[in-house]
């Protein structure tokens, strides 16, 4: 039959051992002559080869004449594998596979497009196997909910997908496989997709392990899952969704290249394909994109320096994958221009390289000579690399460097060494030529800052950071890095400055956006280095959300403050925009961040003082509750029905309440619903009441604190809502004057004197207000509510003494003067939620000196001002020791202090004082009002 295999060698590998030649001849059986010479010249030239014949001698002498069926078969073997004979049964799939594809490769029997397509298909049945299994056995212990027996073989909506040469179906002899593993997280109800998204990480690393790990039996495949997107902080698989959101923010050129050959290969190829489909925009860009030219020629100069393959050809040693006139020159020549015009024509978007330069040359963007020559130079080289790769089943794309070694691959090549080695110098000169051509490379002419050897230090190992892993990133931060040093060199403490930077580009996950913006906008680095020499948490923050600076070059960065309803508008508006609901909580995370950052930066700066900072933070934590509420009700409607009876408010409390935050506040809040009598909701779902409002009020909480791709908006403390965490999250009106009226203790009344309305129904918020007054008024017992005032002072004393640099617990400090405040207020019946005004309250009903007075709002704005500036700087308690310098200055300007030792002595001697003044004052009966 024609189309045996001993009816179509073509060529023959001659033996380099005949010992281990025989050896293997030995071993097979029923062979014909033809047929065993190719086997003769390959175990006798490679190791790798010579193993696999005497490992498998059986089945190939009954397999080889009919390389096409025996493929196919072991295909459908590896297909219907169980878990129990997983390991095993992939790796006798690969023995065999491998052994099949080399000596078809080797006698010509196969072409290139084949060898490699046998490779891709047994990596792609390999790794849906060990996917499969591993994802089956979490769906059998139930760790994937909703998912059951029926979803195995769609591996509950997993997919692998393939990468390079893989993705491609040119999988090398010896290769890694390159793997990006995704699951689609619509599959799962939102509160349930954490639990899936870690089995399908035990799954993805179990995989993997099947797949590559060592055994007697052998491997299957060395995997490497290091191309999906920020591999250094990201798990080995992670939903589809936050893929999408990478790619579009941070894609970068070189990964746009790698996905022009990526594939669903394992798993749920629906879901995988629907996945890259999403990925057109980001991978073609409609307008013709020519500067993926430079940006891939700045990619291939640095593989080249980084592998040391620069200088003159020599073949010694010469890798013909990464070296000049290698294979990646071609890939490059090709995916390039792909990049530049498949977006307006989708006719290049092909994943093969000779098909890409086949179709390009339909196009005419490449001509046809060129396609000619690079089509036969990349096939040859690709033969070359395999035949490398079989010797002993290395991943090697690196000539020998031995006449030896030369002599053992002519002879698998079926070559003299002199034959051999003019047709490698001649392909390689070859490609160099007509793709260095092509890339036409600038010269590179940037002049080096001469650097103290500490900052050169420093300067050293920026580019090993994540933000300069990218070429792309390195080339924007190449062109910025001599104004970058020339301005710290500018600064008093040059050293200072570039530890704290150094620790700012240490923590950004990607840098080429910032740094894009940073080229155009150069007033930016000013402002950096201002940032990282000063307030370390700020830059931390920035590092995590660097995005929030294209709010500094917009026009309304340095504009006077807007009010609270102005906040709310634009981010209702802006939410009104984003449509779905996942999207919102997004889009309210970025609006907030770019706000928070601008009150961070004004403050640093001077522009504003801390007071005004608190109220900022605070208008913007109210803006942001308010006009998600909105957002979270609608959502929650749509399923449930409109809230029953006149709705629910959100009661901001403590510092929120009292409107001055920090840098790093928490938010204390209550809801309050009134039904109104009414039972339940009329939606499609309706729920009794109490079960609205309580579910309601859980997705608040989750809408505010949820870790979303864009972080989380603000943490949530609901403790103060009646009977603390006993109580149920959200309270009725009537429950909550009941409890107030009945229940509560002394200190639930003081707190309520700091609460304001945030959100909710307006009604509603005017039956709250006027209740507070009433309970106010109700309060006779002054002396009651001054004893408890002591009574807590002390167990707060005893519980949070404090010390110098906390400004917050311990004796006459802020939480001490806040109380006394809080009691004034409930006495003299005061509505106002700042403690400035409910101090002055004590002065008005005569309880408090206005001397006393003026003592405790100095030490309160002394211990605040202390406290906004240690969570700007540091995020939490001040150790100004560790603040540097620059943090050091800028505290003792937020305090109008000159000297850190001035003001340790200051804070200690006024909160001495007022510690005084407040035991004075609270064993003080308040005078009797007219």
């Amino acid at each position: 039959m024609s189309d045996l295999f001993s009816n179509r060698i073509t060529r023959l590998p001659r033996a380099y051992e005949p010992e281990r030649a025989q050896d293997a001849l030995d071993a097979v059986f029923d062979v014909a002559k033809p047929v065993r010479d190719v086997m003769a010249g390959a175990a006798g030239s490679a190791p790798y080869l010579h193993g696999l014949i005497l490992r498998e001698a059986d089945w190939i002498s009954a397999n080889i004449e009919t390389p096409e069926t025996a493929l196919s078969e072991e295909l459908r073997r590896i297909d219907a594998l169980v878990p129990d004979q997983l390991d095993v049964g992939l790796r006798t799939a690969k023995r065999r596979i491998a052994l099949l594809a080399g000596l078809c490769d080797l006698a010509g029997v196969w072409d290139l497009h084949a060898v490699t397509g046998a490779l891709s298909d047994l990596a792609d049945h390999a790794t849906h196997a060990a996917l499969r299994s591993h994802v089956g056995t979490e769906i059998n212990r139930g760790k994937l909910p909703g998912q059951t027996q029926d979803d195995i073989d769609s591996c509950a909506g997993m997919v692998a997908l393939a990468m390079g040469k893989h993705g491609a179906g040119e999988l090398n002899y010896s290769s890694d496989i390159d793997l990006i593993c995704l699951f689609d997280e619509t599959r799962f109800d939102p509160d349930s997709r954490m639990e899936a998204r870690s089995a399908f990480i035990r799954a993805t690393r179990k995989a993997m392990a099947s797949l590559s790990e060592l055994t007697g039996e052998g491997y299957v495949f060395r995997t490497d899952l290091r191309l999906r997107p920020d591999p250094s902080v990201t798990p080995v698989c992670f939903a589809m969704d936050a893929a999408e959101r990478y790619y579009e923010s941070v894609g970068r050129t070189w990964e746009r290249a790698a996905f022009i050959k990526a594939r669903a290969a394992a798993g749920d190829l629906t879901a995988g394909a629907e996945f890259l489909a999403t990925l057109t925009p980001f991978v073609w860009r409609k307008h013709l994109d020519f500067a993926a030219i430079q940006e891939t020629h700045d990619m291939r100069l640095k593989i080249r320096k980084h592998k040391g393959l620069g200088g003159a050809l020599c073949l010694e040693g010469h890798n013909v994958k990464l070296g000049s006139g290698g294979i990646r020159e071609i890939e490059f020549f090709a995916q390039t221009r792909q990049l530049i015009a498949g977006g307006r024509d989708p006719d290049l978007r092909v994943r093969g390289t000779c098909a890409a330069l086949q179709v390009l040359t339909e196009k005419g963007w490449v001509d046809a000579e060129t396609r000619d020559i690079l089509t036969q130079d990349y096939t040859s080289h690709r033969e070359l690399e395999h035949r490398l790769q079989m010797l002993r089943d290395q991943q090697t794309h690196s000539l020998p460097k031995s006449d030896d070694e030369f002599d053992r691959l002519a002879c698998l090549m079926g070559q003299s060494v002199e034959e051999l080695r003019r047709d490698v110098h001649a392909r390689c000169l070859r490609v160099h030529e007509v793709t260095e051509s092509f890339f036409a490379p600038a010269d590179d002419d940037r002049k080096q800052v001469e650097l103290s050897p500490e900052l050169q230090a420093i300067t050293e190992r920026w580019t090993t950071y994540p933000a300069l892993r990218s070429e792309r990133a390195q080339d924007i931060f190449g062109r910025l890095e001599q104004q970058i040093l020339t301005r710290i060199q500018a600064q008093d403490r040059p050293l200072d400055v570039a530890g704290h930077l150094d620790g700012f580009l240490r923590g950004l996950p990607a840098g080429v956006q910032l740094f894009a913006l940073f080229e155009a906008n150069p007033q930016l680095i000013d402002l950096i280095l201002d940032i990282v020499s000063t307030a370390p948490h700020l830059a931390q923050y920035l590092s995590r959300n660097a995005s929030v600076l294209d709010g500094v070059i917009g026009g309304s960065f340095f504009e006077p403050w807007p009010s609270v309803d102005s906040l709310k508008d634009e981010l209702s508006k802006a939410l009104a925009k984003a449509g779905d609901y996942e999207v919102a909580l997004d889009t309210s995370r970025r609006w907030a961040k770019e706000w928070h950052f601008r009150v961070g930066v004004h403050q640093l700066r001077g522009l504003i003082s801390a007071d005004e900072a608190g109220q900022q933070y605070c208008d913007l934590a109210r803006a942001s509750i308010a006009a998600l509420y909105d957002v979270v009700v609608e959502n929650f409607a749509a399923k449930h029905g409109t809230p029953p009876g006149n709705g629910a408010l959100v009661l901001g409390m403590g510092s929120l309440g009292a409107g001055r935050l920090t840098a790093a506040s928490d938010l204390d809040m209550i809801v309050i619903y009134d039904a109104a009598g009414v039972e339940a909701s009329t939606g499609k779902r309706p729920l009794a009441a109490r079960a609205y409002y309580s579910r309601l009020t859980q997705a608040l909480i989750t809408a505010v604190t949820a870790q979303t791709a864009e972080g989380r908006l603000y943490e949530v403390d609901m403790r103060l809502r009646p009977s603390g965490r006993q109580g149920p999250v959200a309270t009725s009106l009537a429950s909550f004057k009941t409890y107030q009226r009945s229940e509560a203790w002394v200190w639930e009344h003081l707190a309520l004197t700091r609460a304001c309305v945030v959100a909710g129904d307006a009604r509603l918020a005017k039956l709250v207000e006027a209740f507070r007054l009433d309970l106010f008024q109700s309060r006779r017992d002054e002396a009651v509510i001054r004893q408890e005032t002591s009574d807590m002072r002390k167990r707060l004393a005893e519980a949070k003494p404090g010390s110098t640099w906390d400004p917050k617990s311990g004796a006459g400090r802020m939480m001490d003067i806040e109380l006394l405040a809080e009691a004034a207020a409930l006495i003299s019946t005061s509505l106002s939620q700042d403690i400035y005004a409910q101090l002055q309250s004590g002065v008005d009903i005569g309880w408090i000196t206005p001397e006393e007075h003026d003592v405790l709002c100095e030490t309160y704005r002394l211990t605040w001002r202390l406290q906004s500036a240690a969570r700007l700087l540091s995020g939490d308690r001040l150790d100004p020791a560790a603040i540097g310098f620059d943090g050091r200055a800028f505290l003792l300007r937020s305090t109008e202090s000159e000297r850190i030792d001035l003001l340790e002595s200051d804070i200690k001697l006024a909160c001495e004082e007022a510690a005084t003044l407040l035991d004075a004052v609270l064993a003080r009966p308040v005078p009797k009002r007219a």
